[in-house]
Formats: C-alpha cells, sequence, structure tokens
C-alpha cells in the first residue's frame, strides 16, 4: 500500500472558452440522465462559437414597469441539479421585493459559454451566468465577467469558501467568481459484486490492487468487467497527477515526462489484457453509466454530483452501492470541476449591486447546504461542512463525505493557453495507445513536440 500524500490546493485552472472544460467535452459533473449527451471521452463535439444571430435561449428585456429590478440568470444542466437551482431562484425572489431573477436552462456548460458569448457582442447578455472552472481565466482576461473584488462587503466572509476551490475564482488576484456548483471525479463501487468474488469492499486503493480486483472481477463467460471506462481527460488527470506527472504547470511542458506517461501505460496494460472495457464515442458516457447500473462493471469513475442519482438506481437494480477516493498510483490526486457563479461585465451600478445580492443569496451557507444535500455536489463553505443537516447527512449517508475529504488530495489542471486543442489531442493519443497498442513513448513524445507549438504561458 503506498503512503498517501496530502496536497494543499488548488491553482488557477486556466482553459479556452469554447474549449474542452475541466469535467470533459460536454462536461462530466451532470446528472446521469445528462450523461447521454456528454461525449465528455471524446472532445470531438466542442461547440463552433455560435454567431449572434444564431443564439438561441438568448435573454430578453424583462417588464421592469413593476419598479422592481430584473435579472435573467442562465444556468446549465436539467434533472436534480436544475431543479436545484430554480427553487433557490424561487427561494430569492420570495426573499425580498426589490429584485427579480428569471431563471433560463441553457443546456451544458459548452452550450451556455457559447451562447453567454453571442449574447455578449449583441448586447444581450444575462446578468448572471456560470462558469465552469476551466474557462474562468478566458472569461476574466476577455473582458466578460465583472471583477467582484470592489463588491466584497462585511456580509460575505470570503475566508469561509473552502480555500482549495478559490483558487479558480481568482485571476490576478481579483476575484472573478464565487464557488457555486461544485465536484470531483470519485469512484463508485458496486459493494455486492465485490462480496461476490472476494474482495475487501473498502478497496481498490491504488493501481496494484485495482489491477488485482479486475484480475478477479473478469468473470469465466467474458461478460463482466471491473470496469468501463472512458478516456476522458478529467479522470486521467487524477491518474497523472497521482504518479507526479503534469501536462502544462508553472510554465513548463510535461507530456515526456515519466508520470504523465504512466497512466497510459497502465491503461494500455489493463485493455490489453482484456480487463477493463473502454468506451468511444459520443455514447461512452452513458455506456459506462449503463454497464455499471446493470452489473457489468463493478467500478464506475464520475462526478459526486451523480450520486444522488445513483444511490435510487443500485437500489432499484439490487445491488449495494458505496463511493471513494479514485484509486492513485504513488499516492492519491484528483482534479476538481463545477462551476463559479459570476456577473456579466459592463452593467449599470443599479444592476451590479442587485446582481451582487443575488451572487451573495445563491452561495450563502444555507443555500449551499441545501445544494450539497439535494444533488451531491460539494460543500463549497466550511460552515455549510459545519451546519447540522450536512452533519446528519453524513452520519447517515456517508457516500457524500467523500468527495470533500477528496478535495485534500486535489491539483491544478493544466495551466496554458491553447490547452483545449492540446486536450484533444491527448485524447487522440490516449486512445490509440489503448486501443490501437500505439507505443506510448513515441506517441507522448509527439504530443511534447505538439505542445510546444501550441501552448503558451
Amino acid at each position: 500500500m503506498f503512503n498517501t500524500k496530502k496536497i494543499f490546493g488548488l491553482a488557477l485552472s486556466v482553459s479556452m472558452l469554447l474549449g474542452i472544460t475541466a469535467c470533459g467535452s460536454n462536461n462530466t459533473e451532470t446528472s446521469t440522465t445528462n450523461q447521454t449527451a456528454q461525449t465528455e471521452t471524446t472532445k470531438d463535439s466542442q461547440t463552433a462559437e455560435a454567431p449572434a444571430d444564431k443564439a438561441d435561449d438568448t435573454k430578453t428585456e424583462a417588464n421592469t414597469d413593476d419598479g422592481k429590478i430584473h435579472l435573467t440568470y442562465w444556468y446549465a444542466w436539467k434533472d436534480k441539479i436544475g431543479e436545484s437551482k430554480e427553487e433557490l431562484v424561487k427561494q430569492f425572489n420570495e426573499s425580498q421585493d426589490k429584485i427579480v431573477v428569471d431563471a433560463e436552462y441553457q443546456g451544458s456548460y459548452d452550450e451556455l459559454a457559447s451562447k453567454t458569448q453571442a449574447a455578449k457582442a449583441a448586447n444581450n447578455a444575462p446578468e448572471i451566468f456560470e462558469v465552469e472552472i476551466a474557462n474562468m481565466y478566458t472569461m476574466a482576461k476577455g473582458g466578460m465577467i465583472e471583477n467582484l473584488s470592489p463588491f466584497v462587503d462585511d456580509q460575505v466572509d470570503i475566508d469561509d469558501f473552502n480555500e482549495g476551490l478559490m483558487h479558480e475564482a481568482y485571476i490576478d488576484d481579483n476575484l472573478y467568481g464565487l464557488p457555486f456548483y461544485r465536484s470531483t471525479p470519485i469512484m463508485y463501487k458496486n459493494i455486492s459484486m465485490l462480496k461476490e468474488a472476494g474482495l475487501d469492499p473498502e478497496g481498490p486503493r491504488d493501481w496494484k490492487e485495482f489491477k488485482e480486483y479486475a484480475e478477479k472481477l473478469r468473470d469465466k463467460d467474458k461478460s463482466k468487467y471491473a470496469l468501463t471506462y472512458q478516456l476522458d481527460p478529467w479522470f486521467l488527470e487524477a491518474w497523472v497527477y497521482s504518479s507526479d506527472g503534469f501536462y502544462a504547470k508553472d510554465g513548463k511542458i510535461g507530456f515526456d515526462q515519466e508520470g504523465t506517461k504512466a497512466p497510459a501505460r497502465f491503461l494500455q496494460e489493463l485493455a490489453d489484457e482484456d480487463l477493463i472495457k473502454i468506451a468511444l464515442g459520443e455514447q461512452a458516457g452513458e455506456t459506462c453509466r449503463q454497464d455499471f447500473v446493470n452489473q457489468n462493471s463493478a467500478f464506475y469513475f464520475t462526478s459526486t454530483a451523480n450520486l444522488t442519482e445513483l444511490m435510487p438506481l443500485a437500489k432499484e437494480n439490487g445491488f449495494d452501492l458505496d463511493v471513494s477516493f479514485v484509486p492513485g498510483n504513488k499516492h492519491y490526486a484528483v482534479p476538481t470541476g463545477g462551476c463559479n457563479i459570476v456577473m456579466i461585465s459592463g452593467l449599470d451600478k443599479e444592476k451590479q449591486d442587485a446582481t451582487w445580492e443575488f451572487l451573495k443569496f445563491m452561495t450563502a451557507t444555507e443555500q449551499n447546504v441545501f445544494a450539497s444535500e439535494y444533488t451531491g455536489y460539494l460543500p463549497t463553505r466550511y460552515s455549510s461542512i459545519e451546519s447540522d443537516k450536512i452533519k446528519k447527512l453524513h452520519e447517515e449517508i456517508p457516500q457524500y463525505k467523500v468527495a470533500f475529504d477528496q478535495l485534500e488530495y486535489a491539483e491544478a489542471r493544466p495551466i496554458a493557453k491553447g490547452w483545449p486543442e492540446m486536450e484533444k489531442m491527448l485524447y487522440e493519443g490516449v486512445t490509440n495507445t489503448t486501443t490501437q497498442g500505439a507505443d506510448v513513448d513515441q506517441i507522448y513524445d509527439n504530443l511534447q513536440k505538439q505542445a510546444q507549438s501550441i501552448l503558451s504561458f
């Protein structure tokens, strides 16, 4: 067993606005229902920049004859995630009589980003929207979102937000967003399958144990696997970081590092020995989910945000479900995902002040507790963790606490301009090494050369 290595903090996630986001191309941290549209494995379904005259669902002028300030809030994801956001907006509107917020669903994070950019160009953007954390740098540098530092007042204790989630909120030491619906990938486990195979339900904890489990879980008729796996860079990052590798960090490019290549070697080994199933194509996310729900795979790597969907599905399909950290190589490591909530730039002072009131409400402890309890997303505030509701929830359903505990081992996503384009090449490269048996050293050395011409710091 390896010794766990405590990793402090996260760093600023940098990615291009319409490129690949921190949770996969269509954002892994969706609800399970949304996963049919994810294609987070391939990075080949990136949303092209939408021209302003074709952006649908853009903001319409609100009727302000009632003397109230009307604001529009654009959000991502339906199902329980969307339901919780609509409920919070309803609570805000009922909590006071000066501001009215209209919530409008806009699809995935990629779709939301594309529509917001188009609406901004057409001077018809919403006052409030969500930004997937990998896009915060580009949004701020591009003048899309407002610097919130001047608005911070005594009513907001910024230090109460989990330190590990705040690095994505700051750009050049200025606050541009507040942590909202945040997540990490975790490993979901079919405990019934593990017990049937005589395996310790607490494992696997590292790669060595993972392979041992995979060998025992591969049944004689070859119908079941330990894992159906998406070659999504968001998941892959956890294994790269746990091997002391990196892609782009501190002005350096690391595709030629052994720690960066190690996960590709491990996946190739597992695939060559037919110990895992690789899911490819636009339905890869749904394939992984269905194999897990139908008990054709014992493990499932996906976001903590899917917990509230998967727990009842496990019960319906007759198996016990648990979750744990993503198994590490040298130590545990994990990237974060999810979104910050932001203010569009260029508002007049009246709307700025009204928007700030809404941002404070949506990220306050009570509202954060509700969202976490309802969806499985991380508690973003220390005060949320200390609340009676979250303490009770973690006691009754300890699976909710795993992702929060895993934050101790969180690391930064790649920090470089051009990363979305590079991530597409990474996906293609690891697909070739895993499914085609391509030489890992050759593929990753080529990636290093490509990165040197594409990435800039």
